[in-house]
């Protein structure tokens, strides 16, 4: 028979080791915490090339913006104009890549620019496409185009008109229009990143894609 010194020995050393077990747990959780809080949202996956064309040429498409404090607007989509274009932007909002990114460049009179996962203004998909030309021009609010960082480097981030902006014509693609709820647009916090703002932009709740 075991003697009572040694049992509690052997009783001991289960304690610590499930103490250690117990840290260990609690570790990882902390870690996991930090990671999910501070990894970036909505928009965090990355793509080794643009996507495949999936939209179809016999159909018209739009897209449902919600934002997270509240408001929608529509925007019609032009796959007749900026094909690539749209079947990008219809892609990634399909994949959930918009939701939680902000409207980060919010310039009063010029635009809203949205659609960074970083929401620094220097991130996007993982890859670019090509700009598209077309007749389409920057002559009235609500006007939808691809921002850039030069000719044919459009990814995911694009913005949104609040009045004609004609010097802009040539220099971007031009793939849709607001139809519904510029007084939305209107509202978009106004956030200047050149005067290191303390705040985020509004976000995105979610962008819905209607096919038609």
């Amino acid at each position: 028979m075991a003697s009572k010194k040694g049992m509690n020995k052997a009783q001991a050393a289960r304690s610590e080791q499930m103490i250690r077990i117990a840290a260990i747990i609690v570790i990882l959780g902390v870690v996991s915490a930090f990671a999910w809080l501070y990894a970036p949202k909505g928009g965090a996956k990355q793509y080794d090339a643009p996507p495949p064309t999936t939209i179809d040429p016999n159909k018209t498409y739009s897209a449902m913006v919600r934002l997270e404090k509240g408001g929608e607007f529509v925007i019609e989509l032009y796959p007749d104009k900026a094909p690539i274009t749209v079947n990008s932007f219809v892609f990634l909002a399909r994949e959930g890549f918009y939701d939680g990114t902000t409207f980060h460049r919010v310039l009063e009179g010029f635009m809203a620019q949205g659609g960074d996962p970083s929401g620094t203004g220097g991130g996007g998909p993982g890859y670019q496409i090509v700009n598209e030309d077309s007749d389409l021009t920057f002559d009235r609010a609500g006007v939808v185009a691809m921002a850039n960082s030069g000719r044919d480097t459009n990814g995911s981030q694009f913005f949104i008109t609040f009045g004609p902006q004609e010097f802009l014509n040539s220099g971007y693609t031009i793939f849709g229009q607001v139809v519904e709820g510029m007084e939305v647009v209107n509202g978009i916090r106004r956030r200047d990143p050149d005067a290191n703002p303390d705040f985020t932009g509004d976000a995105i709740g979610s962008i819905t894609i209607v096919e038609e």
